[in-house]
């Protein structure tokens, strides 16, 4: 495993990795980039269907904002959960789509995750700017709260990236992992409320320290986060982001102590 000084001395080589990702992602696709933006515009307009016309599904209205769009309200939480899961996913399978690089070439192994976290990062850039003119044009006023979405963006990519590295590791050992993040992802999708407000849990005879940990879960707390900035038009609390930080650093050392423990045979795994 590599030192940080390591990582940060092999930068070029990280960011060209980052670059192949990107440009691997869409390669010999027509549309191109332009799937990272028809792809959260589809899955919102399926979820709106069925749940704001088939399920008449009401949306709270933003506070202090008064938006109340369905559509909206959705979005701004979806896009985090969608940089969280398809990350995580691709990182996870990092190092064993790259086999034979790394059974040829002496580099830190990290770098084959980090890249495929800073590569969906930037997609979810330009995700959150398209929503941000969209919700420009609804008339809620995201500017000045833009540079508190880039603080919770990388607070989150603190956890993406430690979970993934976990994986990644796990993964090159126990190949059953792709397919178990596949059921586990979307069970953790649904108890997370993204297609729901979380109050909608409220009032249903359930104990109030599960709900309290439950609100307090990881991307639980970053959708809050991200629809009090975009869609409520205001400061979260500073305990979110404090949570938020706190789960990207613990998951950012957990994953760097496994990956550490685990990539000295992976030349021989793979």
């Amino acid at each position: 495993m590599s030192s940080l000084a390591e990582l940060v001395d092999r930068r070029e080589l990280l960011w060209n990795l980052t670059l192949r990702e990107m440009r691997g992602r869409y390669k010999r696709s027509m549309l191109g980039w332009t799937w990272s933006m028809l792809n959260p515009l589809a899955t919102m307009g399926i979820y709106t269907f069925v749940f704001a016309v088939v399920l008449r599904s009401d949306p709270p209205p933003g506070d202090p904002s008064g938006l109340k769009v369905y559509a909206l309200f959705l979005v701004c939480g979806l896009l985090p959960w969608n940089f969280f899961a398809i990350t995580v996913g691709v990182g996870m399978s990092s190092v064993v789509s790259n086999g034979s690089l790394v059974k040829k070439v002496a580099f830190p192994r990290e770098h084959l995750v980090v890249s495929t976290v800073l590569a969906g990062l930037l997609t979810f850039g330009i995700e959150l700017g398209v929503l941000s003119v969209v919700l420009l044009i609804a008339g809620n006023m995201v500017l000045p709260w833009l540079p508190l979405v880039i603080v919770a963006s990388l607070l989150l990519s603190l956890f993406t990236t430690g979970l993934a590295l976990v994986l990644a590791a796990a993964n090159v050992y126990f190949r059953d992992l792709t397919y178990l993040w596949t059921i586990v992802s979307q069970l953790w999708f649904f108890g997370t409320p993204v297609v729901y407000p979380a109050s909608l849990l409220e009032g249903r005879n359930i104990p109030g320290w599960l709900l309290r940990a439950y609100n307090d879960l990881p991307m639980a707390v970053a959708a809050r986060l991200f629809r009090a900035l975009l869609y409520d038009l205001k400061f979260p609390r500073l305990l979110d982001f404090g949570l938020l930080g706190g789960y990207g650093v613990a998951m950012l050392a957990i994953g760097w102590l496994v990956f550490s423990k685990l990539s000295g045979r992976f030349a021989e795994e793979l």
